[in-house]
């Protein structure tokens, strides 16, 4: 097999990767809600008191730490 076979095969695993990924999303997604949904939904109404400001550095830090995980 040369390169290009080995380069083929990444690319076909692919969809199979992101479809992978997106299932552990939902997992982690949904815990909380299916565990404690009463506590989930008191924790959602609190979040609406955040400034949008603070909702964003909260992000932009979740994203930088996820991205440095992925590249790990």
């Amino acid at each position: 097999m040369g390169p290009h076979a080995l380069h083929l095969r990444r690319v076909e695993g692919m969809p199979e990767l992101w479809l992978k990924a997106l299932g552990l999303a939902l997992i982690f997604e949904a815990f909380m809600p299916f565990v404690a949904p009463d506590r989930w939904r008191e924790t959602m109404r609190k979040l609406g008191d955040i400034e949008p400001n603070r909702i964003r550095q909260f992000a932009l830090a979740a994203l930088a730490i996820g991205t440095g995980l992925l590249w790990l």
